[in-house]
């Protein structure tokens, strides 16, 4: 079984949602149990609901577990690769073209959230990225067209 890389805060995160779905299951069985109760199971929208909502649950649960044990969690906060872009570093760059400064996390593919800063590891800029060192100059091939980066800052964090 191929291992994924993962970031300590993603496997935190994934266990958080874990466990709010695990309190769930109770009370969705609870709410199955009641709309039996309310009649034919034929025609009873609270039941169909419910078990529809069962369902997801149960889906989501199995979704993470999986996750987890294909998880290869990676702690850049004990690694000594000081200045240089690995995985779970959080760099700052400057656009060359634009003077724009920009702060990005590579994270793994779950956790992949690029409205909070956090690009996959095999998204065109963290490919690009990973290797370099602070003080780099970058040419980067994105579905936008070529980027020229700078590496400001390389931070394990």
């Amino acid at each position: 079984m191929e291992k994924i890389p993962m970031t300590v805060r993603g496997e935190q995160q994934l266990r958080q949602e874990l466990d709010a779905l695990m309190k769930r299951r109770p009370q969705i069985t609870e709410a199955i149990a009641e709309a039996r109760e309310l009649g034919d199971l034929k025609e009873n929208a609270e039941y169909h609901a419910a078990r529809e909502e069962q369902g997801i649950c149960e889906a989501q649960i199995r979704d993470i577990e999986y996750k987890l044990s294909v998880a290869q969690v990676i702690d850049v906060t004990k690694m000594t690769n000081h200045g240089k872009v690995i995985f779970g570093a959080t760099v700052t760059l400057l656009d060359v073209n634009t003077d724009a400064e920009v702060t990005y996390c590579i994270v793994g593919d779950d956790e992949a959230d690029i409205k909070k800063g956090l690009i996959s590891v095999n998204s065109p800029i963290a490919r690009g990225l990973i290797g370099k060192q602070e003080g780099d100059e970058v040419s980067i091939a994105t579905p936008g067209g070529r980027k020229e980066f700078e590496i400001e800052k390389v931070e394990y964090v």
